[in-house]
């Protein structure tokens, strides 16, 4: 494929170039010039998580999720994909409800509000928060405007923490508001995953910049217990997503530039504009490649280095 024919960005990813993170977002340590910066992050010495770097302004990440990322017609995925993302947030919240004790929940990151929806469903009260938030139990607001210190049940991160501009700080200001009793459930990419060693900078769940951490289980496990959180559960499959970064990652290594994640989005969902041929290819590419997926995801489950990590900890 020639550079004329490969997908055009419709938001390039260019950001921060003056602006080098100089603090870790997870643990407030200072990056030195001996802090080992790679692409588009600079890892910490301290704790072992990355932070973004540069440090993206706010204009670079409107710029970033632009309009496509959460488009507003609420669909993203093209055949079943909205209806199987419905169902796994209906499972998650049959988790959250099982586990968690009495009383509200707070949704961080909560997008188009499914999983708030699901969880009112099963009868909790549930707060969401999310960034140009719409729907009526979605609030635009951070975890430090939230009131109501040691009366929340729940505070969950599915997916989101990443995308936070102070992770660390979330999960204190997420401790203050918990009951004793309650819980913080939290799902993210995972650095540590075989998957990520694989395909480095091209790995799907790094996305720069929109995540601005990158943790692996250790540094996330250790972040929770240094604010009081005891961790209860570790799960190296219910955090899901595994299988779409292996099956992304091994497609990107082939010829053509192709980009199977962004050809399983709905047209007004993509960063970049593909034409029908290059998404057919990516598809059948995908197809050929599953059983591979399939099988380099089971793997790194049963090694516990999954591409993703889940984990349930607990105010004491």
């Amino acid at each position: 494929m020639t550079a004329a024919t490969q997908p055009v960005e419709r938001f390039p990813l260019v950001w921060g170039e003056d602006a080098p993170t100089e603090t870790c977002v997870w643990c407030g340590a200072g990056l030195s010039t001996g802090a080992k910066r790679l692409r588009g992050r600079v890892l910490c010495p301290q704790c072992g998580a990355a932070s973004t770097d540069p440090w993206p302004s706010p204009e670079d990440l409107d710029r970033a999720y632009g309009t496509w990322y959460r488009p507003t017609e609420g669909r993203r995925y093209a055949l079943i994909g909205d209806a199987f993302f419905t169902r796994s947030r209906a499972l998650i919240a049959s988790r959250i409800d099982e586990i968690s004790p009495p009383g509200p929940l707070i949704d961080v990151g909560s997008g188009e509000g499914v999983l708030v929806r699901a969880l009112k469903s099963r009868g909790r009260s549930v707060l969401g928060l999310e960034r140009d938030a719409v729907g009526p139990d979605v609030r635009d607001a951070s975890l430090d405007q939230i009131e109501g210190d040691g009366e929340w049940a729940g505070v969950i991160f599915w997916h989101a923490l990443e995308h936070l501009p102070a992770p660390g700080e979330a999960i204190r200001e997420a401790a203050r508001l918990l009951k004793p009793g309650g819980v913080v459930l939290i799902a993210v990419p995972n650095t540590d995953s075989l998957q990520a060693r694989a395909f480095g900078d091209r790995w799907l769940h790094l996305d720069l910049p929109r995540h601005l951490v990158h943790l692996s289980q250790r540094a996330l496990c250790s972040g929770l217990e240094r604010n009081g959180l005891h961790v209860e559960r570790v799960s190296q499959v219910r955090g899901a997503q595994i299988v779409i970064g292996w099956l992304d990652g091994l497609v990107s290594l082939l010829p053509g530039n192709l980009r199977l994640y962004q050809a399983l989005r709905l047209p007004q969902a993509r960063s970049a504009e593909m034409t029908i041929g290059q998404r057919l290819a990516a598809v059948a590419a995908g197809v050929v490649l599953l059983p591979v997926a399939l099988a380099c995801s089971g793997a790194e489950i049963v090694l516990g280095r999954s591409g993703t990590v889940y984990v349930e900890a607990r105010r004491g």
